[in-house]
């Protein structure tokens, strides 16, 4: 119980400085040079971790700073890291708060076929289209039998398409904003591309899900 305790009043300490200095800690990143590449990719999982203000602002910030390769590496880490941070406070010690957060999301029984099906290629295909919320994902997959390695594997692997657009798009807004566009067609392409993956991985689930239990999960 102190452990709890001690770790919540860490968290939300931790929550108020963020808030606190997230507008100077913007400002900084984006006058720092190279060097301050591994102190970046701290402050962008702190930012990750502790949403103050939205994590595309964030990562297209740090884009424009340190160019899209650098910069989209920095802001994968630091999603990837916030994930896996996450991830470990419920399973190790939050699992009551992660069964709440889960009790109130509608859909859970969906997530569930999903996740019978094949865990890791299901956290990989939502972490790359945004049709159920990222902490739903963390607080599941948490809760769920998904292995640490195993998990944090398929949540990076599916982070990388989103952490690219949001440093290119910092970048671009910086040297060449009339590629927005061109960037807007490409990405929204990829995300109709997936989410027609993400349909017939989650039928076939649906229809595997009939066979072994002989109930169909849509009507949950």
């Amino acid at each position: 119980m102190l452990r709890k305790i001690t770790v919540t009043l860490f968290y939300l300490g931790v929550a108020f400085i963020i808030y606190l200095v997230h507008e100077p800690l913007l400002a900084w990143i984006g006058s720092t040079d190279r060097s301050y590449a591994p102190l970046t990719a701290i402050v962008a999982t702190l930012m990750s971790l502790f949403p103050v203000i939205p994590y595309p602002i964030v990562g297209g910030v740090i884009g424009a700073a340190y160019g899209p390769a650098l910069g989209g590496l920095l802001i994968w880490i630091g999603s990837s890291l916030a994930s896996v941070i996450m991830f470990a406070i419920v399973r190790y010690g939050y699992q009551d708060w992660g069964k709440k957060i889960l009790h109130k999301y509608k859909y859970l029984e969906k997530l569930t076929v999903l996740f019978e099906r094949n865990a890791f290629v299901t956290i990989t295909l939502l972490r790359m289209i945004p049709v159920i919320p990222s902490i739903i994902i963390n607080v599941y997959a948490a809760l769920s039998r998904v292995r640490f390695l195993s998990y944090t594997a398929a949540s990076s692997l599916g982070k990388i398409p989103s952490m690219i657009l949001f440093a290119l798009i910092g970048h671009t807004i910086v040297t060449d904003p009339g590629e927005l566009l061109v960037m807007a067609i490409v990405y929204a392409t990829f995300l109709i591309v997936m989410y027609g993956m993400y349909r017939v991985w989650k039928k076939r689930a649906e229809q595997r899900f009939r066979l072994e239990h002989g109930e169909d999960p849509r009507s949950s």
